[in-house]
């Protein structure tokens, strides 16, 4: 992951098809545009994982389906703990198959459609499955296969999300994405002794307000924003860091934001 950072590559969210969508073919066909477009400008595509708890496609089903390019230096998939066990090991194996390299492995937004992984399911004496037995699965049934990292929250309680990160680190992460960051945040400081490349995420999106839950406080409607020039303050204030751009504007920002990390 350092090494996307060295190279200053953007790591660019692509939300995948919901499984219900009434216009299937033509999300299928964005998709498909928006990940080889990724791919042809050099950055690291960022698959989700079930969004919002919503029931969507999952990455490798994308790739074997629209026989997507694999360049495992480009890509990235999220994996929560919203599976079966089958559908678990199935996403795993196949990307090993694929040679997808690299996963965020997060516990996910969950809903009364998608199934919840077991502590019995993973070997572990848990009420509720986590990122961190998740992460140590992973490590246990497939070592050396991946490169795993995690998320990072500055805005719940520093004592406790520093306490789940040391965890997750215990239990393999190799490097933190961030929640969206406005300008700059002090929490972020609590990452410096953990030694790990860290990615910080930018909201890309103009409505600001959609962040109030991820913050913990309202934000009102039409809050001025200005997504690249975040972006802009961001490189500046953190030059060592990697860049995550969710909700990227494909035909108006992504031109924009070629020349602002050099």
């Amino acid at each position: 992951m350092q090494q996307h950072i060295d190279r200053k590559v953007y790591h660019i969210e692509i939300l995948t098809p919901k499984q219900n969508s009434e216009k299937l073919e033509e999300d299928l066909q964005t998709f498909e545009q928006k990940f080889r477009r990724v791919m042809d400008e050099g950055h690291m595509a960022c698959i989700t994982d079930n969004p919002m708890g919503m029931l969507s496609f999952q990455g490798t089903e994308m790739i074997q389906e629209l026989g997507l390019p694999v360049l495992p230096e480009q890509l990235m998939i999220h994996l929560n703990t919203f599976h079966t066990k089958a559908d678990l090991d199935g996403i795993l194996a196949t990307a090993k198959q694929l040679g997808i390299a690299y996963f965020l492995i997060v516990s996910g937004d969950g809903s009364e459609r998608l199934p919840r992984l077991k502590g019995s399911d993973v070997g572990y004496e848990v009420e509720s499955v986590t990122s961190v037995e998740l992460l140590k699965y992973i490590r246990r049934e497939y070592p050396g296969a991946f490169h795993l990292g995690v998320a990072f929250n500055p805005y719940e309680p520093a004592e406790h999300e520093v306490e789940k990160l040391r965890r997750k680190v215990d239990a393999g992460a190799e490097f933190v994405i961030t929640q969206p960051i406005i300008e700059k945040h002090d929490g972020l400081g609590a990452l410096v002794p953990f030694g790990l490349p860290v990615v910080i995420e930018c909201w890309m999106s103009k409505k600001l307000s959609l962040l109030s839950e991820c913050v913990g406080y309202e934000i009102p409607e039409g809050t001025p924003y200005d997504p690249p020039g975040n972006l802009r303050i961001l490189i500046a204030n953190y030059p060592r860091y990697g860049f995550y751009l969710s909700i990227l504007g494909f035909k108006t920002q992504l031109p924009l934001i070629r020349d602002l990390w050099k």
